[in-house]
C-alpha cells in the first residue's frame, strides 16, 4: 500500500484537512475592535467559505464535466456580493473548449467572464476573457450559444488562456420579482464519455484547495476592510486594479468604504448619478458579506431609489428608521463595509458623506 493510500486509509487525510481549516481562525482572532456580532459572524464566515470551497474544489471540480454552481448566494458570500445578482460559476481548463447555451431570459444585465482563479494561492482572480450580453447575438427565440476557447471562433466567442480555470456568469436584476433569469448550461467539447472515479490524489488535492481557499479568501477581504477603515464613513476614489485582481467585472467601477455609527447616528451619502447601465449601493458587514437582504432593506439600485429634484441621490444609513427616502438599515450592526457600483458608466462620481444625529434629519 502506498504512502498516499495510507493517508486516506488511516484517516490522516481528514485530520490534516481539519487542522488546516483550524489555522484560518487566526484571521478572526487577529482583528482589532470587533463587536460581539462581528466575532460571531466571523466564525460563521469561515464555515460559509468552507461550504463554498467544498462545492468548488470537491463537488464541481471536474473541468471535463462542468456544472454551474454559485460562489455567492443568500447564505454564503464573498467580497461584497451583490444582492441584485445571481452568480453562476463553473470549473474549466483553459486548454479545453466549452459551450454555454440556453435562454437569455429578461434579466437586466448579463455578463460572462473567464478567470484564472488563484484565491487558494494568493487571493487573486485575474480576468482572462469577458463578454457582455450587448456583444452576444441572440436568436429570435431568445436563445444564445457561446463558444469558449483559446483560439478565436466566429460568432459568440469567450476567450480562454492557459491559466483559465473558472467561468463567472453575472446576472443582475433591477427587480427579481419581475425579471426572468437566464437559463444556461455548460459542456466541455473535448470530454470523455464518463467522469473518472475519485482518486486519493484528487481527494487530497481538493481538500488542500478548500483549506487554502478559505484562508486566502478571508485574508484578502480582511486586508481590504483594514484599508477601508483608514477613511471612516467615506466612499473615496479608489484604484480599480485591486478589485480587478480579485475577479471584479471590468465593466464595473467600484467604490468601497467602511462605516461605523452609534445607534442615534445616521450616515448621509450624497452623489451625482452618471448615465450608466445600472448602479447599486449596499451595506455589508466587517467580513464584506452583504447584510441579510432576505429580511432587511440593505441595498438600493437605479430602479427602486428616489432621486432628488436635481437628479442627485441621497442615501440614509442608520439603525433606526428616520422615515426618509432611500433608507438603508444596519440590521443590528454597529460597523461594517459598504459599496457603490457604477456599471457601464463613463463618469464615476465620488460621493460626499457626513454623519448626523437622527434627530437632526429632515
Amino acid at each position: 500500500m502506498s504512502k498516499k493510500e495510507n493517508l486516506s486509509g488511516t484517516g490522516k487525510v481528514w485530520e490534516e484537512f481539519c487542522e488546516s481549516l483550524k489555522a484560518s481562525g487566526h484571521i478572526i482572532l487577529n482583528q482589532k475592535d470587533l463587536t460581539n456580532l462581528d466575532v460571531h459572524e466571523g466564525w460563521r464566515y469561515l464555515t460559509r467559505l468552507t461550504r463554498l470551497g467544498l462545492e468548488m474544489a470537491l463537488e464541481s471540480n471536474d473541468p471535463f464535466f462542468p456544472t454551474f454552481y454559485s460562489l455567492s448566494h443568500a447564505t454564503a458570500k464573498i467580497g461584497a456580493d451583490n444582492p441584485d445578482n445571481l452568480y453562476l460559476n463553473a470549473t474549466i481548463d483553459g486548454n479545453l473548449d466549452y459551450r454555454i447555451w440556453g435562454n437569455r431570459g429578461t434579466v437586466h444585465y448579463l455578463s460572462f467572464g473567464t478567470k484564472a482563479n488563484k484565491y487558494s494561492e494568493d487571493g487573486t482572480m485575474k480576468t482572462t476573457g469577458e463578454l457582455d450580453i450587448k456583444e452576444v447575438h441572440i436568436e429570435e427565440d431568445n436563445s444564445i450559444d457561446i463558444i469558449l476557447s483559446k483560439k478565436k471562433k466566429d460568432g459568440n466567442w469567450l476567450p480562454l488562456s492557459n491559466d483559465s480555470n473558472l467561468v463567472i456568469v453575472r446576472q443582475t436584476f433591477l427587480d427579481k420579482s419581475l425579471e426572468q433569469s437566464a437559463s444556461l448550461k455548460i459542456e466541455c467539447l473535448n470530454a470523455p464519455d464518463f467522469p473518472a472515479p475519485l482518486t486519493e490524489e484528487r481527494l487530497i488535492q481538493s481538500l488542500q484547495t478548500v483549506s487554502n481557499f478559505v484562508n486566502g479568501t478571508a485574508s484578502t477581504f480582511v486586508n481590504w476592510t483594514n484599508q477601508f477603515k483608514k477613511q471612516l464613513n467615506k466612499l473615496p476614489s479608489q484604484d480599480q486594479e485591486m478589485y480587478q485582481r480579485a475577479g471584479g467585472d471590468p465593466n464595473i467601477h467600484y467604490l468601497h468604504g467602511f462605516w461605523k455609527l452609534q445607534q442615534d447616528e445616521a450616515l448621509i451619502i450624497n452623489t451625482k448619478v452618471p448615465d450608466c447601465d445600472y448602479w447599486n449601493f449596499q451595506l455589508d458587514n466587517y467580513w464584506m458579506e452583504s447584510l441579510d437582504y432576505r429580511f432587511h432593506k440593505i441595498s438600493l439600485n437605479n430602479s427602486n431609489a428616489y432621486l432628488n429634484e436635481d437628479g442627485t441621490l441621497t442615501i440614509v444609513i442608520s439603525s433606526l428608521n428616520p422615515d426618509m427616502p432611500n433608507w438603508i438599515e444596519t440590521a443590528g450592526h454597529e460597523q461594517g463595509t459598504m459599496l457603490l457600483r457604477w456599471v457601464g458608466a463613463e463618469e464615476h462620481p465620488v460621493p460626499y458623506s457626513e454623519v448626523k444625529k437622527i434627530s437632526e434629519l429632515k
